[in-house]
Parts: structure tokens; sequence; C-alpha cells
């Protein structure tokens, strides 16, 4: 080796020991592979906040699994292939590591991000298009972040609008359709003046954020976070902020919220809590009440519950955990009142329920084994265990269609589409919409004459089907739609979708 080829490997040498060094480097690694999801400052995008205080049921060997290769129900991938156990194991430190500066979200923050376009009473009162806006559809495509209104007549969009980053969780509607409201991961809520078709006000409500819910009558919203642990509670005229409810328990223990709903019956919001067993119910007060109060009562539980599913009648929770365990608490007494035998995760957020014999039954995807439960909510026993083609994510039916679909979101089969039969509880059809692509979230139009079903993919399509013969009829391209929300069946609770 002459002098020239002995500095050349040397140099190289260096390049590659640099690059080593680098790749290394669990900062330099976070943004590499996490930050798309997770933010640059592990604060939560797409993906949830990659904080100790996010991190308190997960221990760092579990954490080390979930790099390595992924975590079921999820989108979060593994990375096993590509990094190294040492790597990995960098990753897993740093995200336990607290950060220098914790950001404060306070009731002061919120209400100095609110941007108020149009303000409430200003806009006319008439939609600017012609459609019946009980059958309107609002569809998220997450692919490159907008949304689209359609009309659930004509199959014809409306408007297509650019939404915040990750919208998380469906939009609600309120009002007879003429507002919907959307939540980004990061905490944005967004108000959508459907018949004029504009955004008229947003507020930062915190900065990793879950879900919200829209009280009955449409004047408050609540918002579920993750970071900080609160819940903050939003009058919709404006979205000006009304209080900021710490999730804490007696001892002081805070936690992240899984996820809240409205209880229309009951006049009252139903949260549930990631990192404590605890279910709050907060009511509202009547429209024509003096005072303000938002009394809430403590339920004490015997499990976190991750994942629940309220009874057509809000009287009853069915709650699992992704430890194992299925409950069921009444809301009136507050009791557990029965266990169920379903291993796994049953996915209840998505679960729906019809008559069949004189009872009604409710059926739940699992997210992590390939079956649909079948249950009897009178007495709260499996009446059946459908085998599927992989686990799901999404079911829902309508009242007047005679079948339930569900999808296997997760596995090699994720571009199947199961039509359950909802008297004989057998599958009449699996379909397949678009191969190799996901098949996912079903929605009825109001009179369930028709479902409509989502191709997850950026070169993705709304695909119509006539929900008696199942025969397709129109495929509408989108940007990889994830839900579609129907006006008439999500405000009157329909028992085929989830509320």
């Amino acid at each position: 080796m002459n002098k020239i080829e002995h500095c050349l490997a040397g140099i190289l040498l260096l390049c590659f020991t640099t690059v080593a060094l680098a790749t290394d480097d669990a900062p330099v690694l976070y943004q590499q592979y996490c930050a798309a999801c997770h933010s640059k400052d592990r604060l939560g995008a797409q993906g949830p906040a990659l904080l100790p205080q996010n991190l308190k049921r997960l221990r760092k060997k579990q954490a080390f699994h979930v790099i390595s290769q992924g975590r079921p129900a999820t989108q979060m991938q593994g990375f096993g292939n590509k990094l190294q156990p040492a790597q990995i194991q960098s990753l897993v430190d740093y995200i336990y590591t607290p950060l220098k500066h914790m950001p404060k979200w306070d009731l002061a923050a919120i209400r100095a991000s609110q941007i108020v376009q149009h303000r409430a009473g200003s806009l006319p009162d008439k939609p600017k298009f012609q459609a019946d806006i009980d059958n309107l559809f609002m569809v998220v495509e997450t692919g490159d972040h907008h949304a689209t209104l359609l009309d659930g007549d004509t199959f014809e969009p409306i408007i297509r609008v650019p939404t915040r980053f990750a919208v998380h969780g469906g939009p609600k509607w309120s009002e007879g359709g003429r507002y919907i409201y959307f939540l980004s991961r990061d905490g944005w809520v967004s108000k959508f003046d459907v018949y004029n078709l504009t955004w008229v006000a947003e507020i930062r409500a915190g900065i990793n954020a879950r879900n919200l819910a829209v009280s009955a009558d449409g004047r408050y919203i609540m918002v579920a976070n993750y970071l900080p642990h609160t819940l903050v509670l939003l009058d919709s005229a404006n979205l000006d902020p009304v209080r900021v409810i710490p999730a804490a328990d007696e001892k002081g223990q805070t936690s992240r919220v899984s996820a809240v709903y409205s209880a229309p019956p009951r006049h009252s919001f139903i949260a549930a809590f990631k990192d404590m067993p605890e279910l709050w119910e907060i009511s509202y007060p009547e429209k024509t009440a003096v005072s303000l109060s938002f009394d809430i009562r403590k339920l004490k539980l015997k499990g976190i519950l991750d994942d629940f599913f309220l009874t057509q009648d809000y009287k009853r929770i069915l709650g699992s955990t992704r430890g194992g365990g299925t409950q069921v608490i009444d809301l009136d007494s507050g009791r557990d009142i029965a266990r169920l035998d379903l291993p796994g995760l049953p996915h209840l957020s998505s679960a729906i329920t019809w008559k069949r014999n004189g009872t009604r039954v409710l059926a739940t995807p699992n997210i992590r084994k390939s079956e649909i439960a079948i249950i009897d909510t009178n007495t709260w026993k499996i009446i059946k265990r459908i085998p599927t083609k992989g686990p799901g994510f999404f079911m829902r039916s309508h009242e007047n269609s005679p079948y339930a679909w569900t999808d296997v979101f997760f596995g090699p089969n994720r571009d199947l589409m199961h039509v359950i039969d909802k008297q004989t509880l057998e599958i009449v059809k699996t379909l397949k919409p678009a191969p190799g692509k996901t098949s996912a979230h079903v929605e009825f139009t109001k009179d369930g004459r028709y479902a409509l079903l989502s191709i997850w993919d950026m070169d993705g399509a709304i695909v119509v089907y006539d929900a008696n013969t199942l025969k397709e009829v129109k495929r509408i391209p989108m940007v990889k739609p994830s839900g579609k929300y129907n006006v008439h069946n999500k405000l009157t609770r329909s028992e085929g979708t989830s509320h």
C-alpha cells in the first residue's frame, strides 16, 4: 500500500468510525427512527409522547421488546432488523430520561393558544350547498392531513379541507350537523362550520391528546389528554376554556386519560384512565341552571380500563385492559357486576350491539386474537366466538342491515373484510376490495342502504357497497382515508357504530 492509499484508508476508517459513533448516539437514533411519529421533542405526534410520565405501565424490558418487535394494535413497527441490541437499549434509556424542562400547559397557555376566525353567530344559518345534512359524511384522510365532506346521497365530495397534523380519534358532530369538532394528536381542537364550509375556531387543549367528546346539548367539549395529565373543558361556542381538571387520585398520583365519552341520557361525560383504576362521571349543568357546577363522581375499579364500551342505555360499561381481564361496571351503583373470559385485547370502543332472539347481543373485535366475540348483555355470557382471518380493529352495522362488517386490520390478511349475518352469526362473505391494501372502518348511510369502506393507503379510496347485495357501487379516490362519520348515525347514537 502506497502513502496515498494508506491515507485514504485512514480517512475511510475515520469516517466509518464517526458514522458508527453517531448512529449509536441515542438522540441521533431517536431523530432518525422515532421523531416522525413521536415528534422531535418526544412530546408526541401521530404516536404518543415518549416520556417517563407516560411510560409508567411499560417496563424497560417491555419497551426494548416493543422497539425491537413493534406493538400489536398500534402503528408501531419493529426495528429489530435495523438496529443492534445496544442501539435499542440506548433508545430505551433515552425515552426513560426526563426532559430537562417539561413544558407547562395550564389554563393560561390554553387560553393564549385560542384562535377565533368567526365568532359564534356571525355566519349565516343556511347551508351554502344543496344536500341532506343528516346524510353527510366527514372523511378523515390521514395520508396528507385533510378531511373531505361527502354527500351521502350522491357520494360526491362537497369540499376538501386541510386539517391539523395527525388528527386522532373520530371527529364529533354537533347541533344537527352544523358543526364538527376535530382533535389532533398534539392537542389542537378545531371547530368546522359545515353550513359555511369554513373553520371558525381553534384552541390547543393539551400537548399530547387522546380524544374529545361533545355534550348532548352541544354546549361543552371535553378533551382527554395524555400530556399533561388533565381533562380540559371547553365552551363550544368559540372554544373558550372553562376548566382544567387534573387527572389525579386521592393520593395525588397523576394519570394519562385513556378516553372520554359523552353519556347523553345521563347528562354527563365518562372518563377512564391509563394509570389509575378509576372511572369518572363528570356531570354538566342543564341549560336553565344558574350555577356552572361540574360535579365529579369517582368510581374505584378493580383494574385499569384501557378501553371500554358504553351500553346502548348508558347504564353499564364493559371495560378491558392490556394486562388481561374484562369487567362490567354498573354506572348507577358503581359496582363491578360481572367478569368475562375474553383473552387477548377486545377492542371494545369499536363494539356494536343488535337484537337477536329477543335479547340484545354485543359483538367485539379483538386486536390480539383472530375472533369476534358475541356476548349476551343480559347474562354477560359469551354466546359464540367467530374465527376470523386475523385480529380486527373496527366493527360496524346499522339497524336496517342484516349484516355486521368487521376488518382483519392486523396481520397478513389485512386486505380482507368479513360480512357476518347478525342472526346466524356466520360469516356469509369475505370481501377483498383492494388486494394488498388494508381494508377498514365501515360506516353506513343514514338509512343503512349503503356501506362505505376505507382503503387505508396513500393511493386509497372510499369503496361504496350496496349493503344488502354486497356489490360494489362506487369507488372514490382518497389519500389514506381512515374513518368516515355520518351525521345521522352519530347524533342518533346508532347501535351499529361507535359513540
